[in-house]
């Protein structure tokens, strides 16, 4: 399985774990999927003999989980915790490296794109370099600062900045090209982990 589909068929059997008369619909409404897709993947489910489905009363359905089901969740929570903690190994790493880059090359004012736990893992990695953190850029933040950090909607908002640092993680390519605009290339940078197709790639984990 992908790790999406892993992550769905997780929480379909979290949900049927946590109430047995639970419905398609809710089912749909608490992952964040359509319900055709929360209907295949309930069906594949029983399929698998992950799931048991009983016939209750007013043609409602009851759904259980069998010992097949209560173990591969245990081994998808397991995956999905270990992926967790490789993930963040990986992206203080990465970002430790972009943010020594930084302080190498004079660039001690620097900003954020994006308001996610990669912007919090290098204001992490931040605090161990003589570096500052101008502000964090996400105009779909509510809150307008972050560990003290200013939260702006827009580049033009911030002070006097050396560089950014991409950390968006939802849309990680369209930030890139939309901070390009803005500054010169070599002074936007982003974890390696994030993937964003540019062609001047270090061999140490960090795109610059």
């Amino acid at each position: 399985m992908t790790n999406k589909e892993s992550e769905i068929t997780l929480g379909m059997l979290n949900a049927v774990h946590g109430n047995s008369n639970i419905t398609q619909r809710s089912v749909a409404g608490e992952l964040g999927i359509a319900l055709g897709l929360a209907n295949s993947y309930l069906k594949r489910c029983i399929k698998k003999g992950l799931i048991k489905v009983k016939q209750a009363p007013a043609n409602r359905y009851a759904y259980y989980l069998t010992p097949q089901g209560f173990a591969e969740k245990t081994r998808l929570t397991s995956e999905y915790l270990s992926q967790g903690f490789l993930f963040f190994r990986q992206a203080r790493n990465q970002c430790g490296q972009i943010i020594q880059f930084c302080t190498e090359h004079g660039w001690n004012r620097i900003a954020f794109h994006g308001l996610t736990d990669m912007a919090e893992i290098a204001t992490l990695c931040a605090s161990e370099f003589g570096v500052k953190i101008v502000g964090i850029v996400d105009n779909s933040s509510k809150i307008k600062t972050y560990a003290g950090v200013p939260i702006v909607g827009q580049v033009s908002e911030l002070a006097e900045i050396d560089v950014i640092i991409i950390t968006d993680m939802g849309n990680p390519q369209s930030s890139y090209d939309k901070m390009i605009t803005v500054l010169p290339a070599e002074r936007v940078l982003a974890p390696a982990i994030l993937n964003i197709n540019r062609s001047d790639i270090s061999q140490d984990g960090v795109r610059l």
